[in-house]
């Protein structure tokens, strides 16, 4: 009876994951504005998986309008919280928005919710954009 308890046990946590890594989390640069010395973005998270993350580092590109990498940095996003759509804000030093042409989203750097460190988080991603400055992975 312990080994079937077992066996439903794991069944049930990998059906969990499943369903998690089934959902996804939309992030869409919402827009970009001047800043003095700096450009702004924002990036609007919808999290449609039922995971909290208390962390979710990105691995970002911009490149310029001639597609040559401006510049590359890390964005922490967390905390997000299960079925509930966030706001991040972060400046790009040193570089004005008329100079960006896209926005890779290269990578996930570190991923977590209260359990500790979680696979496959790149793949729940998915990127889009609203101005004319595309957001890709």
């Amino acid at each position: 009876m312990k080994f079937v308890a077992k066996i439903l046990g794991m069944l049930l946590l990998t059906l969990g994951v499943a369903h998690a890594q089934g959902a996804s989390v939309s992030v869409d640069l919402n827009k970009l504005e001047s800043r003095e010395g700096a450009c702004r973005a924002y990036l609007v998270f919808e999290n449609a998986t039922d995971v909290a993350f208390q962390s979710l580092k990105l691995d970002l590109v911009l490149f310029d309008t001639d597609g040559v990498v401006a510049k590359r940095l890390a964005v922490e996003a967390a905390p997000l919280a299960a079925g509930k759509t966030s706001l991040s804000v972060f400046d790009m030093a040193g570089v004005g928005c008329g100079q960006a042409g896209r926005l890779l989203l290269n990578g996930v750097t570190a991923c977590a919710d209260a359990s500790g460190e979680l696979e496959g988080c790149l793949d729940m991603l998915a990127p889009s954009a609203r101005g004319e400055v595309s957001f890709i992975k």
